[in-house]
């Protein structure tokens, strides 16, 4: 069917009025395919002729540290006590470190025949910087002396942890694990006769075992040392009829100090 011109202006302005204005080629169009270049964009420049390409200069790669590692190098580096604690005082690894206020690295006389391992400072002990201040460690003088022996004179003090837990919580695996090798050297460098391990922490540090109410009063062995694992002072506090084991657990303890005398 032919059209005139009027006919065929009418026909153009109703597509129109439909929204028909854009005209429809002979080739289908893919809107969806990309161009090789964005309009407006420049072509990529061509290198000068006779210039060496210059390969890319890769990124150095990004080492992770790990902090047992470091730990174990620290402690390994450490000749002397004070060494160590210089050690620990520059690990940076350890989250407890940022909210503790003090290192609580040891007490008593380094060398001594009897060496005491605890758990984690108190909040006494993070505020003087020593191990078992509270009045768990006045109990557990009072029990030392009970047995003729005195931090002063006698007995070497530190625990697993230097550092106090935010609100005494316990340890957490990774914590322990963390201050282990310095605990190893700590041994190695105060050279006792002896170990007890107070506490269950104590226990899982040296041992790799817990459940301190089966293990204590039975002697075994932790760093190539006799070790016997006690209670905990701060348990006896709360349990006053657990004291009746802890007084067999010293006297087991001079038993074997007695028999290892020169």
């Amino acid at each position: 069917m032919e059209m005139d011109s009027h006919q065929a202006l009418a026909a153009l302005a109703w597509q129109i009025e439909l929204g028909a204005d854009v005209a429809v080629g002979e080739a289908p169009v893919d809107r969806y395919a990309l161009p090789d270049r964005m309009p407006g964009a420049r072509a990529p420049a061509k290198p000068a002729q006779g210039a060496a390409a210059k390969a890319p200069v890769a990124a150095p790669p990004v080492v992770a540290s790990d902090p047992l590692a470091e730990a174990e190098a620290l402690a390994a580096g450490a000749r002397d006590l004070p060494a160590l604690e210089a050690a620990l005082a520059g690990y940076e690894h350890c989250e407890l470190k940022r909210g503790a206020r003090n290192l609580v690295f040891a007490d008593g006389m380094p060398g001594a025949r009897l060496m005491i391992v605890g758990e984690a400072p108190g909040r006494d002990e993070d505020r003087e910087g020593k191990p078992f201040v509270g009045r768990a460690g006045q109990l557990l003088d009072r029990m030392l002396a009970a047995i003729d022996l005195d931090r002063a004179e006698s007995v070497y003090i530190t625990n697993v942890l230097p550092w106090r837990p935010p609100q005494n919580r316990d340890p957490k695996p990774e914590e322990i694990a963390m201050m282990q090798p310095f605990l190893r050297r700590h041994i190695a460098l105060a050279k006792p006769e002896v170990l007890v391990a107070v506490g269950n922490h104590a226990c899982h540090a040296l041992l790799g075992k817990r459940g301190i109410l089966r293990l204590r009063g039975h002697w075994t062995e932790a760093e190539g040392l006799p070790c016997l694992p006690m209670t905990h002072p701060a348990y006896l506090l709360r349990n006053p009829a657990a004291k009746r084991e802890a007084w067999a657990d010293l006297l087991e303890i001079r038993a074997k100090l007695e028999a290892a005398a020169p």
